[in-house]
């Protein structure tokens, strides 16, 4: 029965995780910021995970750096199908400050992981993060019902 409930309630919830590779977390804060009353996160059904294994949408903030880059593909092998990345700001798109000629920091995002949405800023505001998980979102929870109905036919 409880199983049961579980699977409803995430049929029609998304489920985020914040995958921070290094940066200066201004990404962060407006990710929190969107927990706050002003925004209310949770209003449109959208829950903060610490684990990729429950997660429908990593969403990806700070440049990658050489240490995170298998972190983060075992990170993406570990989310549940099907899976939407979202770049969060300009360091997981291009590096922004943080790339230098011969650094250590890798970018783009996009040469490790699938990106299915790139949000531009330094950092993006809370609302612009909030519109592009509603729209990449509900693509992920369709074809999760989907998947869910066809283990049980």
């Amino acid at each position: 029965m409880l199983k049961k409930l579980k699977d409803i309630v995430r049929k029609s919830s998304i489920h985020v995780c914040i995958v921070n590779c290094g940066g200066c977390n201004g990404c962060d804060v407006e990710l929190v910021a969107l927990l706050s009353p002003r925004y209310d996160l949770e209003q449109y059904g959208i829950y903060v995970h610490n684990n990729p294994r429950e997660a429908d949408v990593l969403l990806v903030t700070g440049a990658v750096t050489e240490q995170w880059r298998d972190n983060l593909r075992r990170i993406y092998a570990k989310a549940p199908e099907p899976k939407i990345v979202v770049a969060v700001g300009n360091c997981p798109q291009s590096g922004d400050v943080f790339a230098q000629e011969g650094g250590r920091v890798l970018a783009p995002v996009s040469d490790f992981i699938p990106v299915d949405a790139a949000i531009p800023g330094c950092p993006p505001r809370p609302s612009e993060i909030l519109e592009a998980v509603l729209t990449v979102a509900p693509g992920a929870i369709a074809a999760k019902g989907r998947a869910q109905d066809a283990r049980k036919d």
